[in-house]
């Protein structure tokens, strides 16, 4: 029979094994392929790169890398804590805490001398843990903190902060070490975004169609979760010719996942099929838009 608790517990064991992962793949790119080849990731990782390098080279102070990341990583927690709930921190620490516990743990070293080859797998190690850690719920901390805020409080996207903040790491690679360091620092940056689109893609859209017979159940633990509409379209079984629902709704892939774990928990015995949507043409909600819908349902 199905638990609840089994659940949780099933769930709260993947998230913790995904944010061990990603620490130990960030680590291994950080330590075996872009800081021996002085290539510079994206994001907060990027920054400490940066600022370890400059106390090596101007001050011949060696400072590691995983302990800047954290350090620079707290600051921007405590803004995300007070701004954005602690729900949403509380797993993106712990993410940070392990890539910087791995990162000072893995010793550095170097498997090859082509900066090219450790600019791609650096970028595809690192992009690995982002991808892996938006799929799971949580992020990697840092500058998609920071860039969530400044969207919220100044309007524009998320991506065009990124993007600038990320184009601001390749500039000063290039001024105060060399712009060969600073190209080779694009290419790791462009692979960490593939890496990551493929893996997980927040503008995808998805419809799933799942057949139940506790459509109701569903449906409210559904929309506790979710803010989408859904078409409740009634059905018979072809085989045991039973009165059933089918529920269709469509959602980014960033939903998958939490749609997945209520579907499970409501009705283990639902039939689920998901396929991806081309396009949404009518009033499809942003993230902001549901939180708003969210607080308002709260209100009344």
């Amino acid at each position: 029979m199905y638990k609840k608790m089994d659940y949780i517990k099933k769930d709260l064991f993947i998230k913790i094994a995904v944010i061990i992962l990603t620490g130990m793949t960030g680590a291994v790119g950080l330590n075996f392929f872009l800081i021996p080849a002085n290539v510079f990731s994206a994001g907060m990782t990027g920054i400490a790169q940066i600022i370890g390098a400059f106390f090596q080279q101007l001050v011949g102070i060696s400072i590691d890398t995983g302990i800047l990341i954290f350090l620079l990583n707290v600051p921007v927690f405590v803004l995300g804590f007070i701004k954005l709930g602690k729900s949403a921190m509380i797993l993106s620490f712990a993410n940070v805490i392990a890539l910087s516990l791995f990162t000072t743990i893995v010793p550095v070293g170097e498997i090859t001398d082509n900066v090219l080859m450790n600019a791609i797998t650096g970028g595809v190690l690192l992009g690995l843990g982002g991808g892996f850690s938006l799929k799971y719920g949580f992020t990697t901390g840092g500058l998609d903190i920071l860039s969530l805020l400044l969207s919220r409080t100044t309007g524009r996207t998320v991506g065009n902060y990124i993007m600038l903040m990320n184009g601001i790491i390749v500039v000063v690679a290039g001024f105060f070490f060399d712009w060969e360091s600073a190209l080779y620092t694009i290419i790791t940056i462009f692979t960490m975004g593939t890496v990551v689109d493929m893996i997980h893609t927040s503008h995808q859209k998805m419809t799933a169609f799942i057949t139940t017979q506790k459509s109701k159940e569903l449906r409210d633990a559904l929309y506790q979760s979710l803010v989408r509409g859904m078409t409740i379209i009634p059905a018979r079984g072809g085989f045991s010719s039973k009165e059933r629902d089918v529920l269709m709704v469509v959602l980014t892939r960033y939903e998958l996942y939490a749609l997945k774990q209520i579907v499970r928990e409501v009705d283990p015995m639902a039939f689920t099929n998901i396929v991806a949507t081309d396009s949404v043409i009518g009033r499809f909600l942003s993230e902001d838009e549901q939180k708003k819908v969210k607080k308002d349902s709260t209100k009344t």
